[in-house]
């Protein structure tokens, strides 16, 4: 049964148009996928055997694309990862070298067989350097106080140096290798000093002093002082050897030298003896009155040498043993008197301001 208007024979027709173009874009899309595998193929194994033709056959009327012939787009290359540069290596910074230190340990004995003295002591380390002029030059380096001593030091020479009281030693050092270990003997005593009056009186300690002399003089028959002004009754420490002591009792002319001997590693205890007094002058307008003020005092020798002088009420000392002449000078008046001192008689000398000498 057939339509009006309808016509079976073009509809058959279009069928098989669309039925041939099927075919065609199957046969195009298998020559596609055929030519990029074999590209695939040939970049990947460029050297591999060729397999058996295949040969395809496209409907009649259809042309079917060599695989020789160029496509009309190529496929994505593999991306080229590019070679990292080469980094030049960063240079090291080269630390500063640090000298080797030398550890040098230092102990100090007062006789070869004594003990180590443990404390008192004063190290001192000079270091020794050589100069232009062949002069050496010694420098201080390092100081420690007390007893046993660690110093860390550069290579190189050094004199070390110990102090106990006066007493001390030294020595040279050469050091080279990490550790240096360094005993001093001192070979050194001890003094102790005290001074009464003659008559086993004592004398009060803090009206004494002491001065130490080395009793070897120098060119000009100068002898060293060693110790000023040392108080009584106090250990000084000083190198085996014999000293001259010079004791002061007051500080006018009440002076006593004595010579002593310091053994190594003992306390040698030593006296001397003063002949003095202590005096007080004061002038007066009546015997038992008030002192009068603002007087110039001058101690003469019977020989006319000055001893001492002295502003003031009153003119307090130490005398030794003898004979004087005072000279008292109050408002343009002078006045003077003669007067003893003996040992131990300490006393009190009124000045009577009643006839003054009348000045040539």
């Amino acid at each position: 049964m057939s339509l009006p208007g309808f016509d079976h024979r073009r509809q058959t027709h279009d069928r098989g148009c669309a039925a041939a173009r099927l075919v065609i874009a199957a046969v195009l899309a298998m020559a596609v996928i055929g030519a990029m595998s074999a590209s695939a193929s040939a970049q990947t194994h460029p050297s591999a055997p060729s397999g058996p033709s295949v040969t395809t056959t496209a409907p009649a009327g259809l042309a079917v694309p060599s695989a020789k012939q160029p496509l009309g787009y190529a496929p994505q290359p593999a991306p080229i990862v590019p070679a990292p540069l080469a980094v030049a290596p960063t240079p090291q910074a080269t630390a500063p070298t640090t000298p080797i230190k030398t550890v040098l340990k230092l102990h100090a004995l007062m006789t070869d067989d004594g003990p180590p003295i443990k404390e008192g002591l004063v190290w001192r380390i000079y270091q020794e350097k050589s100069t232009q002029d062949s002069e050496p030059l010694v420098k201080l380096v390092a100081t420690e106080a007390g007893g046993d001593a660690e110093f860390a030091l550069d290579s190189g020479t050094y004199i070390v140096h110990a102090a106990y009281g006066r007493a001390g030693a030294t020595t040279k050092v050469e050091l080279t290798k990490p550790m240096r270990s360094e005993t001093l003997i001192l070979n050194a005593g001890g003094v102790r000093l005290s001074a009464m009056l003659t008559g086993e009186i004592a004398i009060p300690a803090n009206k004494l002093s002491f001065d130490i002399y080395s009793t070897d003089a120098d060119a000009g028959g100068e002898k060293q002082a060693l110790v000023i002004g040392a108080a009584a009754n106090k250990v000084i420490r000083l190198n085996a050897d014999t000293y001259q002591i010079v004791s002061h009792y007051g500080n006018v002319n009440s002076v006593v030298r004595a010579e002593v001997h310091v053994t190594p590693g003992k306390l040698t205890e030593a006296t001397v003896y003063h002949k003095a007094a202590e005096i007080t002058l004061k002038l007066v307008a009546d015997i038992g009155g008030e002192a009068l003020t603002n007087v110039n005092w001058v101690i003469l020798t019977p020989a006319g040498d000055q001893v001492a002088e002295y502003e003031g009420t009153f003119a307090t000392m130490v005398l030794a043993e003898g004979d004087y002449t005072v000279v008292a000078r109050h408002h343009d008046q002078v006045f003077t008197r003669n007067f003893s001192v003996e040992v131990g008689y300490n006393r009190e000398i009124e000045l009577q301001a009643t006839k003054p000498v009348v000045q040539q």
